[in-house]
């Protein structure tokens, strides 16, 4: 186990140890396993030849957005597939459930159509909106709202509590642990997201992190110092919201509130 664990780390370590190493230390052969002496020179290049801050915040502004926008939707839509009381409701999830089998790839040239049509391509409307529920959330969350008591919720009913007061201060306290992996994944998620922001936008100062790291290769020739120094800055607030959210993660997934 301690073994593929260190096999598991390996990359990330040689993703900081490259990002780390000169030009002359990463192509030298043999490889070094630990190049020496290391230096900061691909990340003053960087934060000095691209604006790196202004994609991180765009990347964090987006992220956030989108995150809180699919707790609030996946969360109500969940709730109505799992306690809601309306003919047709198995039958609406499953149709719904369905659209998962649809390439996220398939779903681009209808998408940038209707973005076009709104005149809202090169904005962040463009990268929120189409984000903004998944239903792959809505299952998440709907399978362990399943789980929550409905007798307990309809003695809130009894004592006067009305469906927003239920969902508001009921099912949203309960629903917490599958509530935090939701809200990891989908950060993680939006956070990587590469393809639909390269085709939305073509301002410099709009692009997300991903997309603005791409622009530093060159035609024929590219820098991997500076490229991993910025994969370096891209991949440290997911480590640390993993590393803060894992609690809320394994219990998302693996376990559910209170019994039926």
């Amino acid at each position: 186990m301690s073994v593929w664990a260190l096999l598991g780390l390996f990359p990330l370590y040689w993703l900081f140890d490259t990002a780390l190493s000169s030009p002359q230390a990463f192509v030298s052969i043999p490889p070094r396993i630990v190049p020496f002496p290391w230096t900061w020179q691909n990340f003053v290049y960087l934060f000095h030849s691209a604006p790196i801050w202004r994609w991180f915040g765009n990347s964090l502004f987006v992220s956030t957005v989108v995150t809180l926008g699919n707790l609030v939707f996946d969360a109500m839509a969940a709730y109505a597939f799992s306690k809601g009381r309306f003919r047709g409701r198995d039958t609406l999830f499953w149709v719904v459930l369905s659209t998962m089998m649809i390439p996220a790839e398939a779903t681009l040239v209808p998408q940038f159509f209707v973005m076009s049509r709104l005149h809202l391509l090169n904005t962040y409307w463009a990268l929120i909106l189409p984000a903004l529920g998944r239903v792959w959330g809505v299952f998440l969350l709907r399978q362990y709202m399943q789980t929550l008591s409905t007798e307990f919720f309809d003695a809130a009913r009894v004592d006067g509590a009305g469906e927003w007061t239920v969902f508001w201060k009921l099912v949203v306290p309960l629903s917490t642990p599958a509530l935090g992996a939701l809200g990891l994944l989908t950060f993680v998620a939006n956070w990587n997201d590469f393809i639909w922001p390269l085709i939305a936008l073509n301002s410099t100062q709009l692009f997300t992190l991903p997309v603005g790291l791409s622009t530093l290769q060159q035609q024929y020739y590219t820098n991997y110092g500076y490229v991993l120094a910025g994969g370096v800055i891209t991949a440290i607030p997911t480590i640390l919201i993993f590393l803060l959210g894992q609690r809320f993660f394994v219990r998302g997934l693996t376990t559910g509130g209170i019994k039926n």
